[in-house]
């Protein structure tokens, strides 16, 4: 089922931290294997947030030796930034297995993000100037005090609650998904995307890379590739509700963006909140209710409806 949530501050930041958890917990009945946020913060000048694991969570249960293997896998991912020319400005030990760095780097980044994943079990979740991605097992209270996400502020973030249907509860497996190696791109999905591996085929062919065979990272990759070949993200988003079959409702993130797409059929629910200041969409009314307690005016878009906001 799953459950997917946006929102975006016009002209402001906010606690976004808490405000998408507070909208994800509300969702937990929707699906409760894991949760992931991307949440866009004040971008640092010259610098990249870099997210990356290099163990799953249900590694830890594997034995002593685990402990070890992931010190070492940490060091030499440390050791590879250095030898690309980066620098690491902090570190910061989001849990044993998980870790956020800030990293000046003015090099050839899709090379540095495959140099890392080179590295055994390691993974990239996001690489940005503004976007910082987080998932993992768990609901979004659980994620949320893991990660220490209360009290991040930026302008705007989506956000989602999964269900494990068709892939492994895991940490690759879920939501969001971040464009390999695109920076600042990011999606949340509901639904199922029926030509999922002639796109893909298509997007490989085009030298995209995959990190899961979830259907979901495929409008991640498609956005990024529209993107960078000159569309607007709306251009994006409506050629999309042209191209790619299915029932879906997805919303997508960029640096200073928030846009959503309902396919034809229009089967995966959304609900929306417009006002001069905040914008929030949710697959139901209770998870925007969850961050605005007086009452207000919500509605639900139409079947092939697109819509951009700007922070």
């Amino acid at each position: 089922m799953c459950g997917i949530a946006g929102l975006i501050h016009r002209g402001n930041t906010s606690d976004i931290g808490s405000e998408m958890t507070a909208m994800l917990q509300s969702l937990r009945h929707r699906g409760p294997d894991s949760t992931g946020f991307a949440v866009y913060g004040v971008p640092g000048p010259g610098e990249y947030v870099i997210r990356f694991k290099v163990a799953e969570q249900e590694d830890l249960a594997t034995g002593f030796k685990i402990h070890h293997e992931i010190r070492a896998r940490r060091a030499l991912v440390d050791e590879r930034i250095l030898e690309m020319g980066g620098e690491i400005v902090a570190a910061e030990e989001a849990t044993e297995y998980a870790y956020r760095y800030r990293v000046r780097f003015d090099g050839d980044l899709k090379r540095l993000a495959e140099f890392i994943e080179d590295v055994e079990g390691a993974e990239i979740l996001s690489v940005g100037n503004a976007l910082e991605l987080i998932k993992d097992l768990g609901d979004a209270t659980v994620v949320s005090n893991q990660y220490s996400l209360n009290g991040f502020t930026g302008t705007h973030a989506i956000g989602h609650t999964r269900m494990a249907t068709e892939s492994d509860v895991d940490i690759r497996s879920a939501h969001p998904y971040w464009a390999y190696p695109y920076n600042d791109i990011s999606v949340v999905h509901n639904g199922q995307i029926t030509n999922y591996w002639i796109m893909r085929r298509e997007m490989e062919r085009r030298g995209h890379r995959f990190v899961s065979s979830c259907d979901s990272e495929l409008l991640a990759v498609y956005t990024a590739d529209k993107l960078d070949n000159g569309h607007s993200l709306e251009d994006s988003l409506r050629q999309s509700i042209e191209e790619i079959d299915g029932v879906f409702t997805y919303v997508v993130a960029t640096k200073d963006r928030l846009g959503m797409a309902k396919d034809t059929m229009a089967a995966k629910p959304m609900v929306l909140y417009e006002s001069d200041d905040l914008v929030a969409l949710a697959s139901e009314e209770v998870a925007i209710r969850a961050i605005i307690p007086h009452e207000i005016d919500t509605y639900d878009p139409y079947d092939e409806e697109v819509r951009v906001w700007q922070a």
